[in-house]
């Protein structure tokens, strides 16, 4: 792997924290809203950051950036979340350039997904990636490597069978729930919140346990109706939720509210209720659990959840770290290009100049000087010179831009930085 840093002075980093080491409560605390995003962006413009995305989804909380400490990101996060350095020095992790480079490819192609093969981590890549760009801070590196890590994705899905069973998060609570609650299509079913997993726990309820009288609340009334039109289901509004909470037989709660929206006072039940919380920070309280006859399971919980599907799933991760492989090194052969190009062509032209000089030198002092050999032999020397120093700059244990320095040093070569 490549030692180099990967910009003068700043270094590519990963720093975040994830269901691997925080538990639902701490990643909660984490948690980043649209609202906080855009102030770790504007936050990261004015302190002088050039490149920098931020993702905050059920599973993980990261941001990937330039720095020259990855405690300017770290600040970035708690001073921006409920979340305390303490706290993420306990759980959070923090990876540097090439590390940094694979974990992003990881995440983006569902290899570090909480249900394995789970790709809808992706589409929240694009976005912030598209945020930080309309802000100003997606430089080239950024964009190459979002774009790079979208192909790997894409590959991966289309030549491996990863993501075979569109297991998800959704997928999973409705796996639960198909696979715990008899005589389900029967059963009613009410889903509280219609964000992304929202959604798409809905389209797994239809699709899968031909259920058609689900009902759905949501705070903004008008998003609920456009997804119960697509799928002819009932919609209510968002006053009646305790009302219709003692109607169901099974509640999903996919909000995105930063408090427990569901707890044991607006709970008045007659029957058994299954909850499962889809949501981060969690949005059922504690205390619900110890109502009679209710059973809550969270999100960590399906992901705990292994059937013959996700087991299917892994013998396909040999080759989907092959084809990360190759795209990292694509990514990187990009990257290095890009940095050792003009040094290189600096250096040629500076050995040109030195060849040009001794040549005229030679020229008026050997009387039959044979000018054409001369200038061929030359050329050759001077190619295989900038050769030798192109293969120690690509060389995997090359510290590259003290390389860098040291040969424009040596050279005496005008630096040159993009």
């Amino acid at each position: 792997m490549n030692k180099n840093n990967l910009s003068k002075h700043h270094y590519f980093y990963a720093v975040g924290l994830s269901y691997k080491k925080a538990d639902a409560e701490i990643r909660g605390k984490f948690s980043l809203g649209n609202e906080a995003k855009s102030e770790v962006l504007r936050q990261a413009k004015e302190s002088g950051i050039s490149s920098l995305i931020v993702t905050s989804t059920c599973n993980r909380t990261e941001i990937y950036g330039f720095a020259e400490h990855p405690f300017q990101l770290i600040k970035l996060l708690c001073d921006n979340s409920q979340g305390t350095v303490d706290e993420f020095q306990k759980v959070g992790f923090v990876y540097k350039n090439q590390e940094a480079i694979h974990h992003i490819f990881r995440v983006g192609t569902g290899l570090d997904s909480q249900i394995l093969g789970d790709f809808e981590i992706i589409s929240q890549i694009k976005s912030s990636f598209s945020e930080a760009k309309s802000q100003g801070l997606a430089n080239a590196f950024m964009e190459r490597l979002v774009n790079s890590v979208i192909q790997a994705s894409k590959k991966i899905k289309n030549e491996t069978e990863l993501s075979s069973g569109a297991t998800s998060v959704s997928f999973a609570s409705v796996q639960y729930i198909m696979n715990n609650v008899p005589d389900v299509s029967n059963k009613n079913i009410l889903l509280f919140g219609t964000g992304k997993i929202g959604r798409n726990t809905c389209e797994n309820l239809v699709k899968h346990t031909k259920n058609d009288h689900i009902t759905l609340i949501n705070r903004t009334k008008d998003k609920a109706e456009k997804i119960a039109g697509k799928f002819n289901l009932i919609v209510k509004d968002y006053d009646l939720l305790p009302l219709e909470i003692p109607k169901a037989d099974v509640l999903v709660v996919a909000t995105g509210a930063s408090n427990p929206t569901i707890d044991n006072e607006i709970l008045t039940l007659n029957k058994p209720l299954l909850i499962l919380d889809l949501s981060i920070p969690k949005n059922v309280h504690d205390n619900v659990k110890n109502i009679p006859g209710v059973t809550v399971v969270h999100l960590d919980d399906l992901s705990k959840i292994t059937d013959v599907t996700l087991e299917n799933r892994k013998k396909h991760i040999p080759q989907a770290e092959l084809i990360i492989e190759t795209m990292m090194e694509e990514f990187t052969d990009w990257v290095n290009d890009r940095k050792f190009a003009p040094t290189i062509h600096a250096l040629k032209e500076k050995l040109n100049s030195i060849k040009d000089t001794e040549l005229n030198f030679q020229r008026k002092k050997i009387s039959n000087f044979d000018e054409e050999q001369a200038e061929i032999i030359s050329k050759r020397i001077i190619q295989k010179i900038t050769t030798h120093f192109a293969n120690h700059l690509k060389d995997s244990d090359t510290m590259v831009d003290e390389s860098i320095e040291w040969i424009e040093k040596v050279f005496q070569i005008e630096p040159s930085r993009k």
